[in-house]
C-alpha cells in the first residue's frame, strides 16, 4: 500500500478545506433540515465568535453534553477553530458523574440540551461553571416541524425557571450576529489537544482520554484508506453518540472530511434506526452487535431492499460467530452487497485499530491492523511478543495513540508504555490471538477471564458455544467467587421463543455442554433471564450481573 498522506492542522481546517471543494454538498441533515457545507462553515464561524465574546480562549476547555444534534457538532468545530478543547460528556450522566466530569477539568463553559438541565441544576453551585448554554431540539428543526414538536414532544421538556443563570443557544449566537469580532489566527495545534473523551480504560475507572488534532485526523485518514469506496456522494446514519469515539470520529468527522452527508439522529430505537436507514438509503451503518441483532426483528426490515449499503461495521463489543452468521444471512437475503465487518479499537487509540478487509476476511476475526498501525500479542503487561496462536494481551502503536489520560500520570504510564523497539504501545487490557495470516481475534478482557481450579476460562469462547445451541438466543457467562474453585462459572441464558424455562431445558443444555465444553469450563450454574442488562452504549453489562451475584453471596 502506498504511503498515506495525513491531514495537517486542526480538525476544523480539514472540514473547511472540503467545504471549499464541495460548498453545495449537504454537510448534515436533521429531522428533514438540510444544511450545505458553505452554510455549515458560517454556522461554525458565528459560534466561534460567540465563544470569543464569552471569553473562551485557546486551550480553554468547553464541556459538551449533547446528543447528535446540529448545535453539538457546530459547537465542537467552533471550539476547535479557536484552539480550545472539547470535553465530551454523556448527557444522561448522573448528577455525581456530571459533577466529577465538570470538576476534573475545572469547566467554566457547558453546552447542554434543555431537557437535561436538571442534571446540573442541583450541582452547579459545587462546580466552576460560569456559562451554561442551553440548546433545544425545536430551534434546530425545519420551520414546518417546529409547531408540531412544540405541541407534542416539546411539552414534555421541563421548563427552566426565568431566574436560572443560563444562556439560551439562540441568544448566545444572536449577541454576535452583527458584531465585527475578529477570530484569532490559531495555528500549530496539530500535535495539541483537541478533545477529551471519557473511557473506562483498562481498569474500569472513569478517565479522560486526551486526543490531539493529529490523532483524530489520522484515524479518519486510516479508515478512509481501509474503505476506499467512501466518497462525497455518500450518506452516513450518524446514530452512534458523538460523546464516544465511534460516533464523533467515524459517524461525523470521517464523513465531513470526505464531503459526505451526516444524517444526525439524536436518540434511537431499533425501529427508528431501521426506518431512518430505509428512508435515507444511507450507505454506511455502524453499531454494536446488540443493535444489529434487534434490527433483524423490526417489521419494516422484513421485506427491505438493502442494496444501497456500501459498508456495515460492528464495533464497541464482541460480535459472536453465531450472530455474525445470522447477520450475514439476513443481509444477503435483503440484497445487501456487503457483509458485516468486525473491527477492534479503544478510545485510547481514538476508535479503530483493526478492521476486517472488504474481501478475503475471516469469520470471527477483528481483522487486520489499519494502515500505518502496528499490533502484536504479548505476555500480559510486558513487551514480550508471543508466538502465533497463543493467547496474550493485545497491544498496538499508531499515530492514533492518545496523548494520555487527563491529569492522571500513573494510569497513563500503565497504559501507554515504551517498548524496547523505542515505540510507545497502548496496552489494551484485552486478550487476543493472531493467526498465521496476520488476522487478530478478540478473546475477552483480562479482568473478565475466569480462573477456576487453576484453569483459565474465557467467557466469550463459552458464550459462542452456548449461543450455538438451537434453544439459546443470547447468553452471558461470568465467574463468581467460590471457596473450592476460586471462581465458578455461571451462565445467564435468554431462550428463544417456544422453549420453556424449566429443569428439563437446563438438563438438555448441560448435555450439550458436556459434548462441546471442556469439563473444567462447564458452567456450574444456569439461570434463565428475560434479557441481559446493557450499558449506556448497548454493551452487555457483565459487571452488573457479577456485582449482583456477589451481593447475593454477601447477604447469605
Amino acid at each position: 500500500m502506498e504511503k498515506l498522506e495525513y491531514l495537517k492542522g486542526k480538525l476544523f481546517d480539514s472540514v473547511l478545506e472540503i467545504a471549499n471543494k464541495y460548498p453545495d454538498n449537504i454537510a448534515y441533515e436533521f429531522m428533514g433540515k438540510k444544511v450545505k457545507y458553505k452554510k455549515f462553515i458560517c454556522e461554525i464561524d458565528l459560534c466561534a465568535k460567540a465563544l470569543i465574546k464569552l471569553g473562551v480562549k485557546e486551550d480553554d476547555i468547553v464541556c459538551i453534553a449533547m446528543p447528535n444534534v446540529p448545535q453539538a457538532i457546530i459547537m465542537f468545530y467552533a471550539v476547535n477553530k479557536i484552539g480550545a478543547i472539547s470535553n465530551m460528556i454523556h448527557p444522561l450522566s448522573s448528577e455525581n458523574e456530571m459533577l466529577q466530569l465538570l470538576n476534573r477539568v475545572k469547566a467554566k463553559t457547558l453546552l447542554l440540551m434543555n431537557q437535561f438541565y436538571n442534571s446540573i441544576k442541583n450541582i452547579r453551585k459545587d462546580t466552576s461553571l460560569e456559562n451554561v448554554i442551553i440548546a433545544s431540539i425545536k430551534e434546530a428543526l425545519p420551520v414546518m416541524k417546529k409547531v408540531p414538536y412544540a405541541l407534542t414532544l416539546g411539552r414534555k421538556v421541563p421548563k427552566i425557571d426565568k431566574g436560572e443563570a443560563v444562556l439560551l443557544y439562540k441568544d448566545f449566537l444572536k449577541a454576535v450576529k452583527n458584531d465585527n469580532i475578529e477570530l484569532p489566527k490559531i495555528s500549530d495545534r496539530e500535535e495539541k489537544m483537541a478533545v477529551i473523551l471519557q473511557s473506562g480504560g483498562t481498569t474500569g475507572k472513569m478517565k479522560g482520554v486526551c486526543l490531539s488534532n493529529k490523532n483524530i485526523n489520522a484515524c479518519s485518514v486510516q479508515m478512509k484508506a481501509a474503505n476506499p469506496m467512501i466518497d462525497s456522494t455518500d450518506k452516513m446514519l450518524s446514530v452512534m453518540p458523538i460523546f464516544h469515539g465511534n460516533g464523533l470520529v467515524i459517524g461525523v468527522h470521517t464523513m465531513l472530511i470526505t464531503g459526505a452527508r451526516c444524517i444526525l439522529i439524536p436518540r434511537f430505537s431499533p425501529a427508528t434506526y431501521a426506518k431512518d436507514l430505509l428512508k435515507h438509503k444511507c450507505n454506511y451503518m455502524s453499531g454494536v452487535p446488540t443493535l444489529f441483532e434487534k434490527l433483524m426483528g423490526v417489521d419494516c426490515m422484513k421485506n427491505a431492499d438493502l442494496s444501497f449499503l456500501k459498508g456495515v461495521f460492528s464495533g464497541a463489543d464482541y460480535l459472536s460467530v453465531e450472530l455474525e452468521r445470522k447477520l450475514d444471512s439476513f443481509f444477503e437475503k435483503h440484497n445487501c452487497p456487503v457483509k458485516i465487518r468486525q473491527g477492534y479499537g479503544m478510545t485510547e487509540g481514538v476508535v479503530a485499530t483493526s478492521l476486517n478487509p472488504m474481501v478475503d476476511f475471516k469469520e470471527g476475526s477483528i481483522g487486520l491492523p489499519l494502515p500505518d498501525t502496528n499490533m502484536k500479542i504479548v505476555e500480559a503487561g510486558t513487551d514480550k511478543e508471543l508466538p502465533v496462536g497463543e493467547v496474550g494481551e493485545i497491544v498496538f502503536s499508531s499515530l492514533t495513540n492518545m496523548m494520555g489520560y487527563y491529569n492522571d500520570e500513573e494510569e497513563t504510564k500503565n497504559t501507554l508504555r515504551l517498548h524496547s523497539d523505542g515505540k510507545y504501545w497502548i496496552h489494551s487490557g484485552d486478550l487476543g490471538t493472531k493467526d498465521e495470516d496476520g488476522f487478530y481475534y478478540f478473546k475477552g478482557r483480562i479482568k473478565r477471564m475466569i480462573v477456576t481450579n487453576g484453569y483459565n476460562v474465557f467467557p466469550m469462547e463459552l458464550e459462542n458455544i452456548i449461543e450455538g445451541n438451537e434453544m439459546v438466543d443470547r447468553c452471558c457467562v461470568i465467574g463468581i467467587p467460590d471457596k473450592e474453585r476460586i471462581e465458578k462459572v455461571k451462565a445467564f441464558v435468554v431462550l428463544k421463543k417456544g422453549f420453556e424455562k424449566n429443569d428439563e431445558t437446563k438438563e438438555k443444555l448441560r448435555s450439550y455442554f458436556k459434548l462441546n465444553i471442556a469439563r473444567y469450563a462447564i458452567p456450574r450454574e444456569i439461570e434463565f433471564v428475560e434479557d441481559l442488562p446493557k450499558t449506556k452504549i448497548g454493551k452487555v453489562d457483565y459487571n452488573k450481573l457479577r456485582d449482583e451475584e456477589i451481593r447475593k453471596l454477601n447477604n447469605d
